[in-house]
């Protein structure tokens, strides 16, 4: 599988991750698709303290012991539970995210974290203060380097002005294209890498578009986005099928250093990881692509 730096970074990653936030619920499953993808030469492993409640951290330390320095451990902060309430409230504040990264090494079985990702952010944070949080911990040696995950062009704006993040995570997609329009070329200039998440836009974009189309996607109905993957199937390489056309359609572009597709299933995560070896997009298949689908624009958060 290819190797990727992720921004200015040591971080050294492939092509395509694995986000685990979808293996489910049953651990054992989950440790065991976990084993699976580091056999198929998967690195990057991205989770987050809220996933299951803390579990899907542990299942990631679980499954990793014994071979932590193979792996390039992801995780999130910035949403805090509150005793005897329902849910989480947004906390981005220093003296939260220097406590929870604690939990997370605990769950996590290790003592740093290789990405440390703010799981968020808005305009009305304590920006300063919360760079000023991962700035000390990656001093300390508590984490190896800091990243964002947002689709808020604004937020994402101050972040590459006033922090040292190395990564963005943000949904990008053939059906999600609102990262081209600002946080593509922002963050290329600057030498920042994005982690595409949802690149197969929750199973539409595969051999289940019939089923997955139902209740639309973004500003696409139904039938568009049926229109869209007949263009796809007809119009391109048949040596990729449509999951794998879309993966390598985000890796396309030269700010995205890894994808992380989600798997619940053996099946699922050996196709993804195949597109490591599917045939590039070539320059004339990026531009059909973008022909038949749409450019999207974020409506809100600019």
């Amino acid at each position: 599988m290819k190797q990727n730096r992720i921004g200015r970074s040591e971080l050294i990653v492939g092509e395509i991750g694995l986000g685990c936030m979808s293996l489910g619920t049953e651990e054992n499953h989950a440790v065991r698709l976990l084993h699976e993808a580091l056999e198929q030469g998967v690195t990057l492993l991205d989770t987050a303290d809220l996933y299951d409640n803390g579990m899907n951290e542990e299942w990631v330390g679980r499954a990793v012991k014994g071979r932590r320095d193979q792996v390039v451990i992801a995780t999130k902060v910035g949403n805090r539970r509150e005793e005897g309430k329902d849910g989480w409230v947004w906390d981005p504040s220093k003296a939260y995210i220097q406590s929870a990264v604690k939990d997370s090494l605990r769950r996590l079985g290790t003592d740093y974290i290789d990405l440390y990702q703010l799981h968020g952010g808005t305009l009305d944070d304590p920006i300063d203060e919360t760079i000023e949080a991962f700035e000390e911990l990656k001093r300390d040696g508590w984490i190896r380097e800091y990243g964002i995950s947002s689709i808020r062009p604004n937020v994402i704006r101050e972040y590459v002005k006033r922090s040292g993040i190395v990564s963005v995570m943000c949904q990008y997609s053939i059906l999600d294209r609102r990262p081209e329009e600002q946080i593509l070329p922002l963050l290329a200039e600057n030498n920042i890498s994005v982690i595409a998440r949802g690149p197969v836009a929750k199973g539409i974009l595969s051999d289940r578009a019939e089923e997955k189309s139902e209740k639309g996607y973004l500003d696409y109905s139904k039938d568009e986005l049926l229109e869209v993957t007949r263009q796809l199937r007809e119009g391109l390489d048949p040596q990729r099928d449509m999951s794998q056309t879309a993966i390598r359609y985000a890796l396309a572009h030269p700010a995205v250093a890894s994808v992380i597709p989600g798997a619940s299933s053996s099946r699922q995560l050996l196709h993804n990881t195949e597109a490591s070896a599917a045939p590039e997009l070539t320059v004339q298949e990026v531009q059909y692509i973008q022909s038949v689908s749409r450019p999207n624009a974020y409506e809100q958060h600019r």
